[in-house]
């Protein structure tokens, strides 16, 4: 008999975790917002929901007045502790009720520390340590005068065409909602009121990392079981670390978009998971419902917007200049303004401005690019680096080496070694791995030569200066990929091939004989089947950041070894996008003996004799590269998997265990990753599902008992009724990837 569970027992338990203060306290808090709201005329409710960039209003004075008058609720793109200062004095001091604005900047994966994209920590698997990265980021901003960062982006995202997946986490489920919970923790911290932390907002709420075809802002159609089971608990992650801020996206999301999307805003987000937090809209999102087609003007933009559940208004006026026409006419009502106006003031009072409004003016120059946060950061890109291909045991290189030859356009490339949305990094700050490299060896060691002054560019007239490098030295360290403006938002790419004229770079270094070391840099997957041939290593360092140059150099060298596996799926060529791991399985799955390759086809072969099956003639039915994949310098030994029972109760658990053993030379971390899949189900299930992970350092000959705890609830999906868990028979895999690992089998009662 199926065993059902109501959402209502999950909502009880998250609306606890989300609560961060006393009850004391915010029932103190709470009167103070009512007293607040009832001496607030409309325009300064209005003034609350509304976040204006400072160019809108033309010049500081006139900044000034507008906060004066208690039009202004919130600044974006304004950094400086002495000028943010000055305007909270006068929102605090001049006008009339002294309710402080509070200061949003997108710090995503640094301020001016810059760490790895969130796609690159994703990719080292540490929650830790990602926690560490986002508070050196809050620490930063917050010395800045910043209050609040549009971060974490926790969009599932599985086309790497989408130009915004280096923001993300990557393609599954459950490694976004652990990294959700590690930057929400990181940058709130224990107490958001600490004059250290900044308020995290989870974006983009939700489903706007399946835009259509991977072309940004485009439509998403997500049916609500996939839209439950895959898209929502990233970010009901982020609600039950105590998010204070909600952002809702771009997206048309099932024909409704989500800036005036009541089911997702209202009946899911507030009601379902009580969130009592604050949501702002992404970019003029709410006018945007004027291009989607779902308002004819702004005045039904904003009425749409308050509808679903919107506090604030980001930029656009459809609030401003809309809510008393909508008063006036009945279509809303004071008390949703009210309502609105008391959850911005919630999160100010949350965030202390009402008690200390001001920044310590000193602050910055002890925080910013302080030792401790560059160290953190070089920890940070050494984890997230990935091992994709290493012939003979070409890496390490030996300290012995007489001389390198370091080439290509991201050698030295301070400001696209950070990444995609940085607003604040300075590419001085930038250690890249040419600085790197002569430092650690000497200028006399190094023989340098971009080859290519860009990514994109075509001309190959660096070639023979490029060549001549490489002649002179042992090994060929080349650094390619893309440049940081190639990915992020708007900026989506069809081809997914190296640029410009970095393949013909690569056979021209290839051709040299030497040994050819390939690190490549770059805020997405891109598709590098070609280079599998021609490189005899090759090191996926996505955009490391401020010290990535540093944190390659020790890892080229040995002093560090990869321990990062993949968040995504490696596609071989583009059209085999979308790819994923925890696809369903259809009822004519591929295997290598029903597929045969296009070249292989007999002429005039007949109709049926390929095998009917799901796959394509050319590229087959698997990736390149699988979802977890990532090798070591070192090897690693699985055996004796071992269950603590072979049945669980439908609120039981089992203990899963395994003996790991590192068979190899040097000290290194392996992910022992846990898959399941349900067999069979009121709905398909996905032939695998990451349900747990554990990330284990051993050192040489040395072994490991490792546990992982897998609970039923870990098995509950929504059925398109209900969140059920259902009873039946289970396979479970831990291994080294979602490709590889030992098998054993379990059921539910």
């Amino acid at each position: 008999m199926k065993t059902t569970f109501l959402f209502l027992i999950g909502l009880l338990v998250s609306i606890g975790a989300v609560a961060a203060v006393s009850p004391e306290k915010d029932e103190q808090t709470e009167k103070k917002i009512e007293e607040l709201i009832s001496k607030m005329t409309l325009d300064e409710k209005l003034g609350q929901m509304a976040q204006f960039d400072p160019g809108q209003f033309g010049s500081d004075e006139k900044t000034k007045q507008a906060i004066k008058d208690g039009k202004v609720g919130s600044i974006l793109n304004l950094v400086g502790a002495k000028r943010i200062n000055e305007l909270q004095r006068v929102a605090v001091e001049e006008s009339r009720l002294g309710i402080p604005i509070i200061i949003g900047r997108d710090v995503i994966h640094g301020y001016r520390t810059i760490t790895p994209i969130p796609l690159g920590m994703a990719a080292s698997w540490n929650a830790e340590l990602t926690t560490r990265t986002m508070t050196v980021a809050a620490e930063e901003a917050a010395a800045e005068g910043i209050h609040w960062t549009f971060a974490p982006m926790i969009d599932v995202s599985r086309d790497p065409r989408w130009g915004r997946i280096a923001e993300s986490c990557g393609e599954d489920t459950y490694l976004s909602s652990v990294m959700a919970k590690a930057m929400v923790q990181g940058f709130q911290g224990d107490d958001l009121s600490d004059p250290k932390t900044i308020a995290a907002c989870a974006k983009h709420y939700v489903g706007y990392g399946a835009a259509e075809g991977g072309r940004d802002y485009n439509t998403t159609y997500i049916p609500v079981n996939q839209l439950r089971n895959d898209y929502l608990p990233p970010f009901k992650a982020a609600t039950d670390a105590g998010v204070a801020t909600f952002m809702s996206g771009f997206n048309d999301l099932n024909g409704v978009p989500v800036s005036g999307n009541e089911f997702t805003l209202k009946t899911i987000l507030r009601e379902e998971w009580g969130f009592d937090g604050m949501v702002v809209s992404d970019w003029a999102s709410i006018a945007e419902m004027i291009a989607h087609g779902y308002a004819k003007d702004t005045k039904e933009a904003g009425y749409k917007a308050l509808r679903a559940g919107v506090d604030m208004e980001m930029v656009s006026r459809c609030y401003l200049d809309n809510v008393q026409e909508l008063l006036d006419e009945g279509k809303i009502e004071m008390a949703t303004i009210d309502k609105y106006v008391g959850n911005i003031l919630r999160v100010k009072f949350r965030l202390g401005l009402f008690d200390h409004p001001y920044t310590d003016e000193t602050l910055a120059e002890k925080t910013i690019l302080s030792e401790e946060h560059k160290e953190i950061a070089k920890e940070a890109a050494s984890e997230s680096f990935v091992l994709l291909q290493n012939k003979n045991e070409i890496l390490p290189l030996s300290n012995e080496i007489s001389s390198v030859a370091v080439i290509g356009p991201l050698a030295d490339a301070p400001h696209d070694q950070m990444g995609t949305w940085v607003f604040d990094g300075k590419k001085e700050n930038t250690v890249t791995p040419y600085a790197a490299l002569t430092k650690m060896l000497g200028a006399s060691k190094v023989n340098f030569a971009k080859g290519l002054e860009t990514s994109r560019t075509k001309s190959t007239e660096g070639f023979a200066a490029a060549v001549d490098a490489a002649e002179k030295s042992d090994v060929v360290l080349l650094f390619l990929g893309e440049e940081s403006i190639l990915s992020g938002e708007a900026h989506s790419l069809a081809d997914l091939n190296l640029r410009g004229a970095q393949s013909q770079l690569l056979n021209a270094m290839k051709e040299t004989g030497k040994p050819v070391v390939l690190v490549i840099m770059a805020g997405r997957q891109l598709t590098i089947e070609d280079a599998l041939g021609k490189a005899d290593a090759i090191l996926y360092a996505w955009a490391p950041g401020t010290m990535g140059g540093p944190a390659l150099a020790e890892m080229i060298f040995g002093e560090t070894v990869p321990s990062g596996k993949l968040p995504v799926t490696f596609p071989k060529t583009v059209g085999q996008i979308p790819i994923y791991y925890n696809h369903k399985n259809t009822g004519r799955p591929a295997n290598y003996d029903n597929w045969t390759h296009i070249d292989k086809i007999p002429v005039e072969a007949g109709q049926t004799s390929l095998g009917n099956t799901s796959h394509y003639l050319d590229a087959g039915f698997e990736p390149l590269f699988p979802f977890g994949y990532g090798l070591s310098y070192t090897t690693f030994d699985y055996s004796d998997l071992e269950l603590s029972s072979k049945t669980m109760e439908v609120d039981g658990s089992i203990i899963v265990s395994v003996s790991l053993k590192n068979t190899g030379k040097y000290e290194g971390s392996e992910v022992v990753q846990l898959y399941v899949r349900d067999r069979f189900g009121s709905l398909t299930r996905p032939v695998k599902q990451l349900k747990g992970y554990k990330k284990v350092s051993l050192k040489p000959d040395e072994t490991k008992q490792v546990t992982l705890t897998l609970s039923a609830k870990d098995l509950e999906f929504f059925n398109g009724i209900d969140y059920v868990i259902e009873p039946g028979d289970f396979d479970i895999w831990v291994g080294t990837s979602s490709k590889e690992g030992l098998h054993d089998e379990f059921s539910i009662n």
